[in-house]
């Protein structure tokens, strides 16, 4: 590993420390070192080492302001703002051009949600910095956390137009453009910014989802290209070029893209869920079950892989195989709505109602609560002849869709199956005012209401 003059220098000042704490021999270190040492412990999350360090650096170098800022930067680490704002009044009386202790007194007031103040502090900074491009991103970042995207925005920029190689800025520039729904505004930047710097994968990985945002899948293609020319083990930008590729419908390409993404990374269930699917779409059935098997062995608690896996055999209309796999997919984690919907719709095409009943049961119990569930659940009520169960389900669905006509419909139906003609009569025209056009619901599930005399004459006078 070739390590950098400055990182072999750290690397010694590091093993020197750590040798002289185990000998107990006091080495001397200049203020720049320990400094260092000081914030790479910091860094690596080992304060006790930190504090041992910054202890010995003041015992060596008691005026050191490099140091006591180091101490500041501790202090507000631990959250003792009162004791680091008392020891940066102190500094500022000393050194009140130096950028540092503005930064700090910024850290401070930031952690305090002042955030006006620490970007005050910050201005301040900037006139004695020669770090702008640091101090631009600062003060974004107290905008974002202001909810002030548009200053945000402006202040990233700032810091690109210093800093091109700031990835961290560009990412959060394209956060306040998508923040904004700023796709437009984001692409025109984007293109300028590749103009000054056309090898930056990243800007070009962003454009490409810019493109996709606003479906214009072709030119998202074309941006993907340009990462990966500029960096082929760029995983992201395959992936993304991948999903393009899958929304023109070009699935052979979008299968190409997966398996570059496979050789550069270990095979996700995403990624083999994806191949699946285009697969399937490609009409090669062998190849698809092959990786929807894949995706399942790979992440077992995936749910989108046992969803997809048990769908593809209700596709092709082998319910005896969506069963056994959404049998499995229960058995690993019971308390899923999904799996325990398609439990019920399997059931259901096998004409097993009784289980079907039981699994819009367990998928309501488990938290569905789209208005399908409800239908589904007390047309299969309706079959076992539950009517009063069904009514009752249904009576608790209208607090949550208290305008829907398909709940209406049904309740008129199952009222007059139950001959409660009056409440049948008055879902029947609640349905008719919601949805007249629809009335075939009725006609549908309940043909033999639907031949009534009185039935027939309601519709005739709530059409006149």
């Amino acid at each position: 590993m070739n390590l950098s003059h400055e990182e072999e220098e750290n690397s010694l000042s590091l093993s020197k420390f750590e040798s002289m704490l185990k000998t107990n021999k006091v080495f001397f270190f200049d203020s720049e070192e320990f400094e260092d040492i000081i914030l790479h412990y910091m860094d690596t999350g080992r304060l006790n080492l930190a504090k041992k360090a910054l202890k010995l650096g003041l015992e060596q170098h008691p005026k050191s302001t490099g140091l006591k800022l180091v101490q500041v930067e501790m202090l507000v680490y631990e959250d003792k703002l009162d004791v680091a704002e008392k020891l940066l009044n102190e500094l500022y009386a000393i050194e009140p051009t130096n950028e540092e202790i503005y930064i700090q007194k910024a850290n401070i007031h930031s952690k305090r949600d002042e955030h006006e103040k620490a970007i005050g502090f910050l201005k301040i900074a900037l006139k004695y910095t020669d770090d702008y491009a640091d101090v631009y991103s600062m003060i974004g970042m107290e905008y974002l956390f202001m909810d002030n995207l548009e200053l945000a925005k402006e202040n990233f920029i700032k810091c690109l137009d210093e800093d091109t190689e700031d990835y961290s800025a560009l990412y959060n520039v394209v956060y306040c453009f998508d923040f904004l729904d700023q796709n437009e505004e984001a692409i025109v930047y984007l293109t300028k910014f590749i103009d000054k710097n056309p090898y930056s994968e990243v800007a070009w990985h962003q454009l490409g989802r810019q493109y996709y945002a606003l479906k214009n899948f072709d030119k998202a293609v074309w941006a993907f290209e340009y990462a990966t020319l500029i960096d082929e083990g760029f995983l992201g930008a395959y992936m993304e070029k991948a999903k393009s590729y899958e929304k023109l419908k070009k699935f052979e390409e979008a299968i190409d893209c997966y398996k570059i993404a496979i050789e550069l990374d270990d095979p996700s269930s995403f990624v083999l869920l994806r191949m699946a699917k285009c697969y399937e779409r490609l009409g090669n059935i062998e190849f698809a079950l092959n990786f929807y098997l894949k995706t399942v062995h790979e992440d077992p608690l995936l749910d989108k892989g046992w969803i997809a896996i048990t769908d593809f055999y209700i596709r092709q209309k082998n319910y005896q195989k969506a069963l056994y796999y959404v049998n499995k997919a229960i058995g690993i984690d019971g308390d899923n709505p999904l799996y325990w919907k398609r439990f019920a719709a399997v059931n259901s095409a096998l004409h097993f109602f009784e289980e079907a009943e039981y699994g819009y049961r367990k998928a309501f119990e488990s938290g569905d609560v789209n208005l399908d569930t409800f239908t589904l659940w007390t047309d299969v009520l309706q079959f076992l002849g539950e009517f009063d169960n069904a009514i009752e389900i249904l009576l608790e669905a209208t607090t949550l869709f208290p305008e829907e006509y398909e709940i209406e419909y049904r309740l008129a139906g199952l009222y007059f199956l139950s001959n409660e003609n009056s409440k049948g009569n008055f879902h029947l025209n609640n349905g008719l005012r919601l949805n007249y056009k629809n009335k075939t619901v009725l006609k549908d599930y309940f043909p033999v209401v639907w031949e009534r005399t009185e039935v027939q004459n309601q519709i005739a006078k709530f059409k006149k």
